[in-house]
């Protein structure tokens, strides 16, 4: 790595570049991530979106080295400041995980153990810190309390089955910042949980974001959270980064057609009654037969005789504003 690769990742709590990951199968390869680069920086949250099999769920596996046997990572690197997580032995991943890099899952009945204590659990993650268990259960104690638990000495004997749905994922997000990491990733926290109890999680997290100046790599498919939560967005389609900016950029400028079309399915934008929400027609590409054509051509509202329908290089529209589309460089109003 040369020095000036080094003082750019060290600019940067995560930098991914140029990430793909194919995945066999019996039907053939999967090339479930192809050129993928995603920037963290410093004390900021990033938004990652797209459709369900977009590959958001195989760049958080990415990140942890939790890929499955049948993965492959072809090309790419991801670093964790100046340390590349790909070129990691198994014990310098496990220094890592939960202490560098934490992560909150969207169902906290299957993130926190059934059979376990909170108490126990929650002084169990600290097993790298040599301190007493006297001092592990006092930090357990304030952190339960900062999250919002209520009578958390008390609640340390409680099972998780005893908690409601959002009291789990208050205690999840508790023993996910614990260790205070570098990198926190929010794997859909709030899919679980109804409106009301979305929203407490997310002035939570809001909170607690500025309180540990951690980063945060935020993934949802409820883009009114993204658009109150993150700081910049990352636009995931069939496997490629389509799209990228701040927030502002991505919810009045958006430039992709597959951003407007995401945007427009959202259903807080919809002014009138209507019995049938918006969708995006088609389907997703065959990521086992792809073409070097465009991934989004069988379905683009927008495409004419100007667009080549061939791989668009990711551009730079704007300071910060990257898109993968041949008539947004052109400046075609999409």
């Amino acid at each position: 790595m040369t020095g000036e690769t080094q003082n750019r990742n060290r600019e940067k709590v995560l930098s991914i570049k140029d990430l793909s990951v194919n995945f066999k199968t019996e039907n053939g390869l999967v090339q479930a991530l192809r050129r993928v680069s995603i920037d963290i920086p410093p004390k900021q949250i990033v938004g990652l979106v797209g459709e369900s099999g977009c590959g958001k769920s195989t760049v958080i596996n990415s990140i942890l080295r939790l890929l499955s046997n049948n993965a492959e990572i072809i090309q790419g690197s991801i670093h964790l400041q100046n340390k590349n997580i790909l070129m990691m032995t198994s014990t310098q991943l496990r220094a890592i995980r939960g202490k560098r890099i934490s992560v909150i899952f969207q169902d906290p009945m299957t993130s926190l153990n059934p059979a376990l204590s909170i108490g126990r659990q929650m002084t169990d993650i600290q097993y790298r810190d040599q301190i007493n268990q006297a001092a592990k259960r006092q930090r357990a104690i304030d952190m339960l309390t900062r999250v919002g638990i209520p009578d958390a000495e008390k609640r340390l004997k409680s099972y998780p089955h005893q908690f409601s749905g959002g009291m789990r994922q208050r205690i999840a997000i508790a023993m996910a910042l614990i260790m205070e990491p570098d990198l926190l990733i929010a794997d859909e926290p709030t899919t679980a949980l109804d409106a009301t109890l979305q929203i407490q999680i997310i002035e939570l997290l809001k909170t607690l974001q500025k309180e540990f100046r951690c980063s945060v790599l935020f993934v949802s498919h409820h883009l009114g959270l993204v658009a109150d939560f993150c700081d910049q967005v990352v636009v995931m389609y069939a496997g490629e980064v389509v799209e990228s900016g701040n927030v502002r950029d991505i919810f009045h400028r958006a430039a992709h057609p597959y951003t407007k079309r995401l945007l427009e399915c959202d259903p807080a934008r919809i002014k009138t009654k209507t019995r049938v929400l918006p969708t995006i027609p088609g389907y997703i590409p065959d990521l086992v037969n792809l073409s070097d054509d465009c991934i989004f051509k069988d379905r683009c509202h927008v495409k004419d005789n100007k667009c080549p329908l061939t791989v668009a290089p990711l551009t730079e529209l704007t300071p910060g504003h990257f898109v993968q589309c041949h008539l947004s460089q052109e400046g075609e109003n999409l």
